[in-house]
């Protein structure tokens, strides 16, 4: 696992002169901060820490936490297989991790809407524009019926749209650039620019 930021789209073009949308990730370097046991935490896991923030906006226990090893903005816990290998606690995790035509699955969450109605949050039809129907081209409709008289839970209405965690599965890797710590994945990963992938 590695954590990254999101740079932004742009494409390439293939051997065979095909356009490719790719999206540029900032990802790593991840440095591991802590390593929870079976034995000790109940759950094996490894705690890493990505990004830079000013050492001022750290609260002493977080700072205890982090030692000598970064100021980071982002926290993450990666529960791994039974049978992969931990790093040790201070290993860095780069982009040399992967390798072109590698597939992968990012997670992030998905760029916020506000409050939507129920034709665009859902992909409702909406009622017919003819016929005598009167400014109800875009509602819900109905919601509820005579028994049990009222409305059940996970009804399909207007409401805030977006900001869900989201996963992509089955993304290459057309590009790696070790150097500069970038990867150029072939598609659409969610959230904006700047957001956290992971």
């Amino acid at each position: 696992m590695l954590l990254g930021k999101k740079l932004g789209m742009s494409q390439f073009y293939d051997q065979k002169g095909t356009a490719l949308p790719v999206t540029f990730i900032e990802a790593g370097p991840v440095t591991v901060i802590q390593k929870r046991t079976q034995a000790k935490d109940g759950y094996t896991a490894v705690q890493m820490g990505f990004g830079e923030r000013k050492a001022k906006n750290i609260k002493k226990p977080q700072r205890g936490h982090f030692r000598d090893m970064g100021a980071f903005r982002f926290v993450r816990e990666w529960r791994p297989n039974e049978k992969s290998d931990l790093p040790d606690v201070g290993a860095k995790l780069d982009v040399s991790l992967f390798k072109e035509g590698d597939m992968v699955s990012i997670a992030g969450t998905s760029k916020a809407k506000g409050f939507q109605g129920a034709v665009k949050r859902h992909g409702f039809h909406g009622m017919p524009f003819s016929h005598g129907h009167h400014h109800v081209a875009r509602h819900g409709g109905s919601i509820g019926q005579r028994f049990p008289q009222h409305t059940l839970k996970g009804m399909r209405m207007a409401g805030r749209m977006g900001t869900d965690k989201v996963t992509v599965r089955g993304l290459k890797i057309v590009r790696v650039d070790v150097e500069n710590g970038l990867l150029a994945v072939k598609g659409a990963v969610p959230g904006n620019r700047g957001q956290l992938l992971i």
